[in-house]
């Protein structure tokens, strides 16, 4: 992945379309347009941003339902981590904004849209201090003593979730994990939704050794976003192998996999794993897309078996 040429690229990762130069810059080809907050004219979801930590530039998009209103009874929160291989796509990207429209409206919840710091600039575990940053930072709302009035007055702090796909999903289980580990004041998490979770492993589970330029850019994608890493039996990467497994801080999780999703297997193999890891939890579900690909739901959104997810993921939360 590194240039041998003597020219301005110093490293690169052509499958996603980054580029590194000298200076320091990083140029992204995909996943950098961004639209502002509004009012969807559709759902009627209201949406505005906020800096959480001035000093990191750590941000996010939060959404609310336009029956939200103080004086009525409280809405499910959830904090959401976008995907894009920990080094694309934002918080405001135009399908991740138009997503969580949806998936607030038909969830009747409020929804952080967490804008962690990416690689290769930040390589990890930046994005999961940040989430995690973001998730304390939350949480000091539940007794009404935040900056920020939609969470002081619409939110329901024993109806908390995580969510998130790809890259996003992994960071939601590892938060989940620290919750277990160190709580989480004032606040229940209730449950995460991983959606196609980039988990990978060392050795390969189901199919997944089948497709060698799959099984080597999953690989590959870690070691550039984390490159202190150990390798893909790293138990951020890897959650099997993480001895914290089994603290998984929730009561229940949903695991949604796509056919013919890379990382299907993988998916299913959480599920076992977590089972039988002696996890305090209740019941871990598994939602499968006949015919589908990674994402597809966020390239597709109004494909049937996109809106059927998104109905999953609502139930989930209510």
């Amino acid at each position: 992945m590194s240039s041998t040429t003597n020219n301005e690229v110093t490293h690169d990762f052509p499958p996603l379309g980054i580029r590194t130069f000298k200076d320091g810059t990083v140029e992204r080809l995909k996943g950098a347009e961004i639209v502002p907050p509004s009012t969807d004219p559709i759902t009627g979801v209201r949406s505005k941003d906020v800096v959480i930590d001035p000093q990191t530039g750590l941000s996010a998009r939060i959404y609310s339902p336009k029956t939200a209103n103080p004086t009525h009874k409280k809405l499910p929160l959830l904090i959401y981590f976008h995907g894009g291989g920990f080094c694309i796509e934002t918080a405001f990207s135009p399908m991740y904004h138009n997503y969580l429209n949806s998936l607030a409206a038909e969830a009747n919840a409020v929804i952080i849209s967490v804008d962690y710091r990416r690689a290769p600039e930040y390589p990890l575990p930046i994005a999961y201090d940040d989430s995690w940053t973001a998730i304390k930072w939350a949480a000091s709302h539940s007794q009404r003593g935040g900056d920020e009035v939609w969470l002081n007055d619409y939110v329901d702090w024993d109806e908390v979730f995580f969510a998130g796909d790809s890259a996003g999903a992994n960071i939601a289980h590892n938060m989940a994990v620290r919750v277990g580990l160190e709580g989480l004041d004032g606040a229940r998490l209730v449950g995460i939704a991983l959606v196609h979770a980039y988990f990978w492993g060392k050795e390969p589970i189901g199919k997944e050794g089948d497709n060698i330029m799959r099984k080597a850019f999953a690989e590959n994608l870690w070691l550039f976003v984390c490159p202190s890493s150990s390798g893909s039996d790293d138990p951020l990467l890897n959650p099997v192998k993480d001895p914290n497994f089994s603290k998984l801080g929730c009561e229940k999780v949903l695991v949604c996999v796509a056919e013919k999703d890379m990382l299907r297997d993988r998916g299913w193999y959480y599920k076992e794993e977590l089972e039988k890891s002696g996890w305090w939890g209740g019941a871990v579900e598994v939602m499968e897309a006949e015919g589908e690909d990674h994402v597809f739901h966020l390239f597709n959104p109004t494909c049937e078996n996109a809106a059927a997810m998104l109905k999953r993921v609502a139930a989930f939360m209510n």
